[in-house]
């Protein structure tokens, strides 16, 4: 099945010479190869195609539900979404499907379909052939995936790195699930093993009480003190320095300390790509793991937004959702042993 929410990928040119969505379920006037991979293919279109800037928690929910929908009847699933979001809906899907034992790959373009140089046929058709594959008869990929550029990357594990080129995503703290070159490399050791649940469930509730504050040099008390007065606000993911250090102002500590003392979940990420956060290597994010502010290890911000998302509204213990939150649920991290 082809879920078709919108993006650069499904845009051909009109009469007056503008970009717009073009019937997706004309796909094969499009892209007349796909008739030679020999599968059945069934599109389903959003009934308005949406800009990814624009994807909101309930295009989410609308997404997971076609999955589930029509879990039994289809061996895989091609999501074609826009690159600007497409990592935080990857990582969203990841969570709201337990128990996925087959594959849903996002996947897009950086040119439209109509392009002569577009990249939207090779990572469409790629996409189709990685979700029908199967090993031994079972799915070779049983998990949510971006596939960009020849890559084949955990959802929840990537970020969009580039506007202007092809290899838009990368998984800096993840090695790739695969490469397609004149065969399709799978690296088994990294794809994530089936999950022994039989039945998919779909929890499809989302709390999006939620921000992000990027810390920078500079960054003044009363901003960050405004942020903490909005009202309902029900975590953080603070992106912090290299390894997980902030300021070591007492103003700054204080603020988080009211933060979680006022039942406010902070989420400790790194601003940097690659790398993770290690509370206590130095002194400043040591006082942050005196206060209460949680680890997010090597989590990118696009999976920490959502698991935070998708936790709060989903656990009503807040003892259960800070447990839930430093431990992997859907491969979306790697804790230290150490």
């Amino acid at each position: 099945m082809i879920i078709y929410t919108g993006g650069t990928l499904g845009m051909a040119y009109s009469a007056e010479g503008a970009l717009v969505p073009f019937n997706f379920g004309q796909i094969l006037e499009k892209v007349p190869t796909l008739t030679q991979l020999n599968i059945s293919i069934t599109v389903i279109s959003f009934p308005e195609p949406i800009d990814s800037s624009n994807i909101s928690p309930q295009h989410w929910v609308d997404m997971a539900y076609i999955i589930y929908e029509n879990y039994d009847t289809y061996d895989g699933f091609v999501v074609l979404h826009g690159t600007d979001t497409m990592a935080y809906s990857a990582s969203m899907l990841s969570f709201m499907l337990q128990g996925l034992n087959k594959p849903v790959i996002f996947t897009g373009a950086q040119l439209p379909i109509s392009e002569m140089r577009s990249d939207a046929r090779e990572n469409l058709m790629t996409s189709l052939e990685i979700a029908i594959s199967k090993r031994n008869g079972q799915p070779i990929v049983p998990e949510v995936c971006i596939f960009f550029n020849h890559m084949l990357l955990r959802g929840n594990r990537a970020k969009k790195v580039q506007s202007i080129h092809f290899d838009a995503f990368e998984s800096e703290n993840y090695p790739p699930l695969a490469e397609s070159g004149i065969v399709i490399d799978y690296n088994f050791t990294a794809i994530k093993r089936p999950s022994d649940s039989k039945e998919l469930r779909y929890l499809n509730r989302i709390n999006n009480q939620v921000m992000v504050l990027k810390l920078f040099p500079g960054i003044t008390e009363k901003v960050i003190e405004s942020c903490l007065k909005i009202k309902g606000l029900r975590g953080i993911v603070l992106e912090t320095y290299g390894s997980g250090n902030s300021p070591s102002e007492l103003w700054f500590l204080k603020l988080m300390q009211k933060a979680v003392n006022a039942g406010i979940v902070v989420f400790n990420v790194s601003q940097c790509n690659g790398g993770r956060v290690i509370q206590g290597r130095y002194q400043t994010s040591k006082d942050l793991e005196r206060i209460g502010v949680l680890s997010g290890a090597d989590i990118t911000t696009e999976a920490a937004v959502t698991k935070l998302m998708f936790l709060l509204a989903n656990e009503s213990s807040e003892m259960e959702i800070k447990r839930k939150l430093i431990v992997p649920l859907a491969g979306e991290m790697t804790v230290s042993s150490n």
